[in-house]
This record gives C-alpha cells, sequence and structure tokens, in this order.
C-alpha cells in the first residue's frame, strides 16, 4: 500500500463527510441559478418516473486500498462500512422480483469485502444467464496474495470487470490517484489480458472508465475511446473493449476539490449550461436501482452518497423490497443532477448521447 493514501474525508472529521452539509452547498449556493427540477419541467419530464428497471446495482461496502481525490464515495483503506452476507442474501431475494439483466457490484473496491467471493458464486449460480459486472479499481489486484488469483475468479464466474483508468498517461493518472497507480493499474491490465479479458474472441468483457482531472466536462466518449485503444496498445500492448467516460459528480472528495479551489460556482454553472434534454431522457435512474452496503434503497449510486434514498411510498430497505412499487416510483431529485445530463451525459455506463 502507498505511503500516499491520506485519510477520507469521514476519518478526518471534515463537515462535508456530513450529507446534509453537502446537500445544503449544492442547493442554496447558487441561490439565482435554475434548479434542476425546472429543467425537467421545461422538456415535459417532471416528475421523473423509471423506465423498465433493468440494472440492479449494489455497493458491498466503502472500504478501498486507494484514496481517490475525485472520488464521490469517499472510499479509502479507512472506511469500515462493509455488507454482511445476511444483506446479501437479500439482495438475491429482491433480483428475483424483477426483470433484472445486469448485477452491478461497486464499492469502494469490492473485492476488499470478505464476503464477496461467496456473494458472487452466490450471484452466479442463482442467475445463471445474468451480467455480472464487477468494478474493479486495478490495483486491488496486486494488493496482496489474497488478491493475486482475482483474474482468474473473474474468469471462472464469467464477471464484466469495469476498471477506472483516469487517463491512458502516468504523470495525470498518479496525479488523480497516489505515486505508483499507474504502473500498478497497467500490471493489473495485462494479467486481465492474460486471462482473456478484452479479446473480443473470449467473449470476456473488459470495460475502463474515464473522468477529467480538474473542472471540465469530458471530451467526446468516442474520441476518448480511440486515443485510449490506440495509445495503451502501442505504449504497453493493452486491449479492451469500451470506454465509458464519466463526469466527476459535485460530491464528497470532488465537492471538497472544488470548494478549496474556489471553482465550485463556476462548475456547477458548467453543468448548468450544458444541460442536454436528450441525455436527460436516458439518465441511469430510469432503469437502475442502487443498494447501499447497510440495505437502503436509491435512485443511483449518486443519492446514495448523499443518504438520499428513494421515496417514502416505496420500501426504502431492501427486506422489504417491492418491484411494482420501486418501478412505480417517483425519482428524488437534487442540483448535483446536472452532472449527469451536461454534455454527452454520464451514467455507471459511460455518455448517454453520442448524437
Amino acid at each position: 500500500m502507498s505511503k500516499d493514501i491520506y485519510p477520507t474525508l469521514k476519518k478526518s472529521g471534515h463537515k462535508l463527510a456530513v450529507s446534509d452539509f453537502q446537500i445544503s452547498i449544492l442547493e442554496n449556493r447558487l441561490k439565482e441559478s435554475i434548479r434542476f427540477k425546472d429543467k425537467l419541467k421545461e422538456i415535459g419530464l417532471f416528475p421523473l418516473k423509471p423506465w423498465e428497471i433493468s440494472i440492479f446495482q449494489i455497493n458491498v461496502g466503502k472500504m478501498c486500498n486507494q484514496t481517490c481525490s475525485h472520488c464521490h464515495v469517499d472510499a479509502g483503506p479507512d472506511r469500515e462500512e462493509i455488507m454482511t452476507r445476511a444483506t446479501m442474501q437479500q439482495c438475491v431475494d429482491a433480483i428475483r422480483q424483477g426483470p433484472f439483466t445486469t448485477l452491478d457490484l461497486t464499492g469502494g473496491a469490492p473485492e476488499k469485502n470478505p464476503n464477496f467471493r461467496w456473494f458472487i458464486e452466490l450471484l452466479r449460480k442463482n442467475f445463471p444467464d445474468v451480467e455480472i459486472i464487477v468494478r474493479s479499481n486495478l490495483t486491488i489486484i496486486n494488493e496482496g496474495e489474497e488478491y493475486f488469483d482475482l483474474p482468474d475468479f473473474f474468469t471462472k464466474n464469467k464477471l464484466t470487470v469495469i476498471s477506472s483508468l483516469p487517463c491512458y498517461t502516468q504523470d495525470n493518472v498518479d496525479q488523480q490517484r497516489v505515486r505508483g497507480v499507474y504502473e500498478r493499474s497497467i500490471a493489473a491490465l495485462k494479467k486481465l489480458n492474460e486471462v482473456g479479458y478484452g479479446n473480443k474472441e473470449s467473449g470476456l468483457k473488459l470495460h475502463l472508465v474515464y473522468n477529467p482531472g480538474g473542472t471540465s466536462l469530458p471530451g467526446s466518449q468516442a474520441g476518448l475511446q480511440n486515443d485510449y485503444k490506440r495509445e495503451l496498445w502501442d505504449t504497453h500492448q493493452i486491449v479492451f473493449n469500451n470506454l465509458f467516460a464519466i463526469t466527476n459528480m459535485p460530491i464528497n472528495r470532488f465537492l471538497n476539490f472544488l470548494v478549496i479551489q474556489g471553482t465550485y460556482e463556476e462548475y456547477m454553472q458548467t453543468l448548468i449550461s450544458h444541460f442536454n434534454p436528450s441525455a436527460a431522457m436516458t439518465v441511469m435512474c430510469r432503469d437502475t436501482i442502487s443498494i447501499g452496503w447497510d440495505g437502503y434503497i436509491y435512485d443511483c449510486d449518486f443519492n446514495q452518497q448523499l443518504d438520499l434514498t428513494v421515496e417514502e411510498t416505496t420500501f426504502q430497505h431492501i427486506k422489504g423490497f417491492d418491484y411494482k412499487r420501486i418501478a412505480e416510483r417517483e425519482i428524488i431529485l437534487g442540483q448535483h443532477c446536472f452532472g449527469c445530463t451536461a454534455g454527452e451525459g454520464s451514467s455507471c455506463q459511460g455518455a448517454l448521447d453520442m448524437s
């Protein structure tokens, strides 16, 4: 583990570790700006309702081996929140209720949960034909002997691997994360390639995630993907399937970055001024439900980090999961939602509108 890992906002007792304080900034700092709800009203999308929900996303814990400067989860080695086996079983029971085609495991580093492998095997046994995603930060694969066989485990259970690599250059990655992360990430990608990940003929999908290092919006996802594929192959002979470009959400550690730099207002105005109605039509909360490490239910992973549970007309904990009520709910909105509708749009599956 790198000596450059810093404490999380929660560990350091920072006021931004309190979700209500973050929400007060998001909702009140720019009082004159248009509200996200009003933008949706202008295009006939309010109240925002789901499509058929096909993605069941599960945050299995906030523990991570990294403390990245942009992290919207405020994950890190000092976080102790992890999902229990009992809650994992409740997730399995809930998944049986709906037409879910994708099970998306995230964190933190999902692999840090001591029940991670048990849970993956349980999911694969019960749902043999469903896509199961693990969002791996790559460096965990080289963290210690207990993780060295992760590529083989991923292969055995036919997992889709989605991994964050903020840039294809070392300086940019290490600046956003910590010194040495780029080299360890490249080493992990080579291990994944060795077992077939990223090879179109293998059927083992390896997707990478890009997010800007500063306050700009992502560039064209298609253009970035071409750049990544060229540079990673020419420099390291690494292959992958798709690149997902994701906008930095103004919550948790990225919100802290904006406040420290004095660029919060400017960044929010950028998100608002680049509002894309087409992206708003297909925001991920319309086909995704998000489950927190403690079993509470959220409209999306970002609402989860702000402790904004689904509306009270449905059950708010996984033990009372009711697919019909979840599918008919009204989605909880806030100013942070502009992060999903700016430019090409942004979701856990990348851009929303590349027309």
